[in-house]
C-alpha cells in the first residue's frame, strides 16, 4: 500500500514518508526500513532537501507487486514445508513437494502480473483474477 500511496500522491513530486505513514497508518520507522530496501532495488528514488521525500524510480506500470513483495520480505517460500525452514530429510521423495513448488511458481506469476498502476484501476469485482 505504501508504494500505491506514493504513486497516487506523487504525480512526479517527492512525498515524505511521514505523509505516507499518516495516510496508510503504517509506522514511519518501518517505512524508513522498507524504503531503504526499495531504493537499493531501484524501485524508488530519494530526493533530499526541503520538500524532499520519495518518488517512484519507474512508471507505475513497470513496477510489479512481486518485485515489491520480494524486496520487502525476501525470497523465502510461502507455502509447503520449505516455508518453515525445517529439513525433514524427505524432500527428494516427498509426494507433495512438486505441488508446493508449482503453487509457489503460480503465486510468483500472479504477483508479477499485477503492477502498481493496476491497483489504481477501479475495482471491478475481481476482473484481474478472471484473467489468470
Amino acid at each position: 500500500m505504501a508504494l500505491v500511496s506514493l504513486a497516487g500522491a506523487s504525480r512526479g513530486n517527492p512525498v515524505a514518508l511521514r505523509d505516507i505513514s499518516q495516510q496508510e497508518n503504517i509506522s514511519e520507522l518501518y517505512l524508513q526500513q522498507l524504503f531503504t530496501s526499495l531504493r537499493r532495488r531501484r524501485l524508488v528514488k530519494s530526493v533530499r532537501g526541503p520538500g524532499g521525500g520519495f518518488i517512484l524510480a519507474r512508471h507505475p506500470s513497470q513496477i510489479t507487486i512481486g518485485e515489491i513483495i520480494r524486496t520487502a520480505e525476501g525470497k523465502e517460500s510461502r507455502v509447503g514445508c520449505r516455508k518453515s525452514g525445517r529439513k525433514c530429510g524427505m524432500i527428494e521423495r516427498c509426494r507433495t513437494q512438486n505441488m508446493w513448488d508449482t503453487l509457489e511458481e503460480r503465486i510468483d506469476q500472479f504477483l508479477d502480473s499485477i503492477t502498481v498502476e493496476d491497483l489504481f484501476l477501479p475495482f471491478e469485482g475481481g476482473a484481474r483474477e478472471a484473467e489468470g
